[in-house]
């Protein structure tokens, strides 16, 4: 019960869903129709997931770099809670955010949208992830340490400043939905199209880093003639 003038948590209305049933593309879009009108702080968010929710609030923060659409510090924002969801993991311990990082206001206006928009990709994962599939790459200390890695390496590369340029968001996004899809269904496959995404992540960073150092060369070169 909350007192008057405030607001139910978004998803905790008992007689609307149980956020623990249902597939994952229902869960998420269930929260995504839940979300308030108005603003939307991170905090608001983790309050539906929990600790135990982790990977599923991963999957929620990574849509809106699904689309084409850019919305403004949110990538900082999000990759900042992602980055410390993957070290929450890494040392098996409670998800921890700043108080400063979840009260930050969201425009939930844009998030809507954007969240709706990429839960496309959440779709066609459902249709090609299978549960406890390759196993090899899932099951095991070593596996867990090195997927873990791998999952804060992808929130770092999201939290890169190449925001203007396409699709430098949403190669890391990608990593990190097929990383957090296959650590919640044991799905080796899914976490080897993690490893891909991140690979090629680094790569075309890499090639803007290199393509932009030529065309600053070039250009002091043109200067100084």
């Amino acid at each position: 019960m909350t007192g008057p003038g405030e607001r139910e948590p978004i998803g905790r209305d008992p007689g609307h869903r149980d956020p623990a049933r249902g597939s994952l593309r229902e869960q998420l879009a269930a929260i995504i129709h839940d979300l308030p009108e108005d603003k939307l702080t991170l905090g608001e968010l983790l309050d539906v997931f929990g600790d135990e929710g982790m990977l599923l609030l991963t999957m929620l923060l990574t849509l809106v770099f699904l689309i084409p659409v850019s919305i403004p510090g949110v990538s900082t924002v999000f990759g900042a809670a992602i980055l410390l969801v993957g070290i929450s993991r890494l040392l098996d311990r409670p998800l921890w955010l700043p108080a400063r990082l979840m009260a930050k206001a969201l425009p939930a206006d844009k998030l809507r949208p954007g969240l709706a928009g990429g839960m496309v990709w959440v779709r066609r994962l459902e249709k090609i992830s299978r549960p406890h599939r390759l196993r090899v790459f899932v099951d095991g200390r070593a596996q867990d340490l090195v997927n873990n890695l791998a999952f804060i390496l992808a929130a770092l590369l999201l939290m890169a400043p190449f925001g203007f340029v396409p699709f430098s968001n949403t190669l890391p996004a990608l990593a990190l939905l097929f990383y957090a899809v296959g650590l919640i269904q044991r799905d080796g496959g899914a976490m080897l199209l993690g490893h891909v995404a991140n690979i090629g992540t680094i790569i075309y960073f890499g090639v803007l880093i290199g393509g932009g150092g030529v065309a600053v060369r070039e250009l002091f070169q043109w200067l100084s003639r």
